[in-house]
């Protein structure tokens, strides 16, 4: 009965891809392009802000999220190009799903991974390359190459797939840490700071872990590696970053048996698996604690404050998972259709925009890669305007933020103190934090299906073990 059931589904999938690709035909046949968008949910900004949510900077600028940034795109890409476009825009859920709908049928132009996915496309070879005019920075339009951080720039080249740099296929959209965000009132100082926080009995049924493969397994991994990643003489190797990467990344089968144990402690203590509704928990008071990305702690910790609860953020003090989203173009949708390429490339660009780059920040709490330069600085007035220190204010902080934003430009916020473990921490950790930073690598083979089977048995509770 399943298999018939999964049978009609894949030929209700099919048709609707066959009729989707008539669409498209009939709209390019009339002379309006057509880029399929697929991304992440309620991951960019769908305007609509209240009068009282436009952002007036220091020098003028005033940002507001009338309409969505979809339909802005559309509006900008034609004044800009004389070009009608029209963007069919779809949401998925998490990067397995998105690749399982691509995997059933589905056909998309844009789509935006994290960045292990964007490995396995690349090696799949999936993925159509940027173009050589998409790096152009002479050209005004080209956002991304002109106005992304060096820094994320840097990190982007030195992640590579089958010889291959990242860079060569996608532009960042959003990126952050892996942490954990808790109420300093309900947690003893100093607790947070560490992973094996997430299976202390004495928050039993008080935290929540994420209901993630990668996340759950690198919190698992940290606790694991512990009191080795701490010792002064891990940390002064001088390959210490190349160390901390073998370490993180660790797919050995007695690796992921010892994992596993630890992430059935951690089961057993949480309150819930989550990818979403711990934040509510949060702010409701059901737990005190939760793993989440940074994005989501600086949502979280804006929605408390809102009920005037003030969480705090940690990154722990072992390691944490620097991770990206970036858009790729899909190579069976753009199909060396080069206006579709050129429109691609102009969406990716679109949203790099300095001002657009604040709207998503805003909306979505996510912190953008670009930084802007001398001569665009609204990135930065933006972080001020959010996070700057009354004049009056005494108990504050010159918080540096050169890495970002380059030593030739605005790089130095003076923040209240109370900022170091809240929204601007979270968003743009400190150097220290980053230097103790890992990227997790595509899982390949015969490591992806035991990662696999070790998290099926955690989320089952390991039945398995129960009846032996």
């Amino acid at each position: 009965m399943r298999k018939r059931l999964f049978a009609l589904l894949l030929a209700a999938c099919a048709l609707t891809t066959l009729v989707g690709c008539g669409q498209t035909k009939e709209r390019a046949a009339s002379g309006e392009l057509v880029l399929r968008v697929a991304n992440c949910e309620e991951y960019i900004d769908l305007g609509d802000w209240d009068e009282d949510e436009a952002i007036e900077l220091e020098d003028g600028t005033v940002i507001f999220g009338e309409n969505s940034l979809v339909d802005d795109f559309e509006t900008w890409y034609e004044e800009t190009y004389g070009q009608k476009i029209r963007v069919e825009y779809s949401t998925y859920g998490t990067n397995e799903e998105l690749y399982n709908q691509m995997s059933l049928g589905d056909v998309f132009d844009v789509v935006c991974p994290s960045e292990y996915m964007i490995m396995k496309l690349m090696k799949e070879g999936r993925l159509v390359p940027l173009s050589d005019e998409f790096f152009n920075e002479d050209t005004e339009e080209n956002y991304y190459s002109r106005y992304a951080s060096d820094y994320i720039k840097g990190v982007f080249t030195d992640l590579n797939m089958g010889g291959e740099t990242i860079s060569k296929y996608a532009g960042c959209y959003m990126w952050g840490t892996l942490g954990i965000v808790y109420n300093p009132e309900l947690v003893e100082e100093g607790d947070a700071d560490h992973y094996a926080f997430l299976k202390n009995p004495t928050y039993s049924k008080r935290v929540t872990m994420k209901d993630s493969i990668r996340d759950s397994y690198f919190a698992g991994l940290a606790i694991r590696n512990e009191s080795d990643l701490q010792t002064p003489e891990f940390i002064a190797q001088e390959d210490y970053r190349e160390e901390l990467s073998e370490r993180m990344n660790d797919t050995s089968v007695e690796t992921v048996q010892e994992v596993e144990d630890i992430l059935s402690d951690m089961r057993t203590n949480a309150y819930s698996l989550e990818t979403d509704s711990g934040k509510a928990d949060l702010v409701t008071g059901k737990v005190v604690a939760s793993l989440q990305w940074s994005g989501d702690a600086v949502y979280t910790m804006d929605q408390a404050e809102e009920d005037g609860v003030e969480l705090a953020y940690s990154v722990p003090e072992e390691c944490t998972n620097l991770w990206f989203d970036g858009w790729v173009m899909m190579k069976n949708g753009i199909a060396q259709d080069a206006r579709k390429q050129q429109a691609a490339e102009a969406f990716i660009n679109f949203l790099s925009r300095p001002d657009n780059a604040v709207r998503n920040m805003y909306y979505i709490g996510y912190t953008s890669p670009i930084a802007g330069d001398a001569d665009n600085n609204l990135v930065y007035q933006y972080l001020d305007y959010n996070y700057g220190a009354e004049e009056d204010e005494e108990d504050v902080v010159d918080y540096d933020l050169s890495y970002f934003f380059g030593e030739d430009a605005d790089n130095t916020i003076t923040a209240p103190a109370s900022q170091m473990n809240r929204q601007l921490f979270t968003q743009y950790p400190p150097e220290d934090v980053l230097h103790r930073s890992v990227v997790m690598r595509y899982f390949e083979g015969d490591a992806n299906d035991r990662i696999a089977q070790m998290w099926t048995n955690i989320r089952c509770f390991d039945l398995q073990k129960l009846f032996q």
